[in-house]
């Protein structure tokens, strides 16, 4: 027996008496591992930068102030007391994280910070794009990765909280040492500003700054209902009698088409301004030939990215309309918008908006006499983008529904939504007696887009494609149905998002005015817009929210 014990090799040992080759207990290898990776959440959470812009290696490169005063309470208090400290500073540390990522999200993708107020409608718009654009599992997905976050990353970074602190605790002698270290170091920092990535000092405050900036956020929300109430009220056009409306343009038949993403970046920036402002000089040629003029000129939208109704909200009632809960006191008001002062003037009013597919509560508010959606458009091919008919389709469709039949003064919103996220696939521009139901694009092999996994440039070439189609689109348009009486106007939603744009874009869309009757050019040549459909750098820059008083003030008596 004896001899068959001194034969077990060390291997052996380790497999049953639960050491490892070196004798250690494995129980405290994993412990030690376990410590280490609740060090790590901790410190990740407190150093991950909460902008996009400065998400670098560099960027982690801090010495967060919260952690060492947190350390030092709980060496401070009696068990009980640092048991407590501990547990309430991993919740609170949790749903910093979750605040953290939400605000790299946004920064990513809209360019400004998550909104705790007003943000929590956008989960239904987002899981609708994902639905859309990807697949309905993609978009599941994506929701359960956002309910396991929301839950278990406050509850792992208060269980790593409550683990640090018994180590503190049975550490007490060396950790005060660190702590007393660090906190000269940070002193050291703070006086010297050390930073290792611009704007990033390494004397950091941050999670006290994200906080107190998000609750000012919320105060801010609070007190812009009632100062919005006012500026609701206060509208020089409000009790305009319809005669005296917009009387230079009576006879006309006038369009406002919204461009999705069309940002001042596809004009001016080095690697789309050449195709597109190729495309755009073309078309001013054509349209030329074909007896028709344009002028252009800048906005400033109120949104980046995304949030395209708040951008309509803007132009069409004149007021500045830069989150949901403006949007939403909007809607229950009684604003003039810029088509409410059409159709008081004796226009029918007509919206076509082929990405709603559901319930539009705007739609009573902005009173249209007739309104086409993705069911009244009746498309009948393949979804391109974000799961709407191409905008041929839908000019072609609202030119037989609508166009072909006017009769009297129409003015009509448009939105034109090809060139939405994720930007492929990119239709075909196609005859327009082919485009019929739709179908032809689906036996044409369209619709189908071949490549989910796109790298950066892959991406941005198909937004420069997307924009590239709509804006010929708009031309074939123009000069295939366009008559004496015709007025369209088309502008830019918003820029796209950050990862075509970059980081620190403007706001800028461009607007262009198309016509056959200089009269109208006339009306508006103290605005100073440039010749073309293309706006130059020195093009004039209004926001968005003043185009509605300067336009109602142009084509008034």
């Amino acid at each position: 027996m004896k001899g068959e014990v001194s034969d077990v090799t060390a291997t052996d040992v380790t497999a049953t008496d639960g050491t490892d080759a070196e004798g250690r207990p494995k129980r405290s290898i994993a412990a030690r591992l376990t410590t280490v990776l609740a060090a790590l959440l901790v410190l990740l959470v407190l150093t991950v930068p909460y902008d996009f812009g400065r998400l670098s290696p560099a960027g982690f490169v801090r010495i967060p102030l919260e952690a060492l005063l947190v350390v030092a309470l709980l060496l401070a208090l009696p068990s009980r007391g640092s048991r407590l400290v501990a547990t309430l500073a991993g919740v609170a540390l949790g749903l910093l994280g979750l605040l953290k990522l939400l605000d790299l999200g946004f920064s990513a993708s809209l360019s400004r910070a998550f909104d705790p107020v007003l943000d929590w409608a956008l989960v239904d718009e987002g899981f609708a794009f994902l639905s859309e654009s990807y697949s309905r599992p993609a978009a599941v997905g994506a929701a359960i990765t956002l309910a396991v976050l929301v839950v278990g990353l406050p509850a792992l970074v208060t269980l790593s909280m409550r683990r640090l602190r018994r180590l503190v605790v049975r550490h007490r002698t060396g950790t005060t040492r660190v702590v007393a270290a660090l906190v000269v170091v940070w002193v050291a920092c703070a006086a010297f500003n050390v930073r290792v990535v611009e704007g990033v000092p390494v004397a950091d405050t941050s999670a006290t700054t994200l906080a107190n900036g998000h609750g000012f956020q919320v105060r801010l929300r609070l007190d812009d209902r009632e100062t919005f109430g006012a500026l609701i009220e206060a509208d020089k056009f409000g009790d305009t009698p319809g005669d005296q409306l917009l009387t230079a343009l009576r006879g006309k038949n006038v369009v406002v088409a919204f461009v999705e993403s069309y940002g001042r970046d596809a004009v001016e920036d080095p690697e789309f301004a050449p195709q597109v402002g190729a495309v755009l000089d073309r078309g001013t040629s054509a349209l030329g030939a074909a007896g028709f003029a344009a002028q252009s000129g800048f906005l400033t939208s109120p949104t980046f990215g995304g949030g395209s109704w708040l951008a309509h909200d803007t132009l069409l009632s004149g007021l500045w309309i830069d989150n949901d809960q403006r949007h939403r006191t909007l809607l229950a008001s009684d604003r003039m918008t810029l088509n409410g002062a059409f159709r008081r003037a004796g226009w029918q009013t007509v919206g076509v908006m082929p990405a709603v597919t559901k319930a539009w509560p705007e739609g009573s508010f902005f009173g249209y006499d007739r309104f086409y959606n993705a069911k009244t458009l009746a498309y009948g091919g393949p979804k391109f983008s974000f799961g709407t008919p191409p905008d041929q389709y839908t000019l072609a469709s609202w030119q037989r529904l609508e166009q072909a039949k006017r009769d009297g003064n129409v003015m009509t919103e448009l939105a034109l939504v090809s060139s939405h996220a994720p930007w492929t696939p990119v239709p075909p521009l196609l005859d327009w007696a082919d485009v019929g139901d739709g179908a032809v694009y689906r036996a044409a092999g369209a619709g189908r887009s071949d490549d989910k996994r796109r790298n950066t440039a892959q991406i941005r070439a198909d937004y420069r494609k997307s924009i590239e189609y709509t804006l010929d689109t708009l031309v074939s348009y123009v000069r295939t149905y366009g008559d004496d009486d015709l007025v369209f106007i088309f502008l830019g939603d918003h820029q796209p998002a950050a990862v075509i744009t970059g980081e620190n874009a403007s706001r800028d869309v461009p607007i262009s005015i198309i016509t056959r009757d200089r009269t109208v050019l006339d009306r508006i040549s103290g605005w100073g817009w440039q010749d073309g459909l293309k706006p130059g750098p020195q093009a004039p820059v209004w926001r968005m929210d003043a185009f509605r008083d300067r336009f109602l003030t142009a084509f008034g008596p």
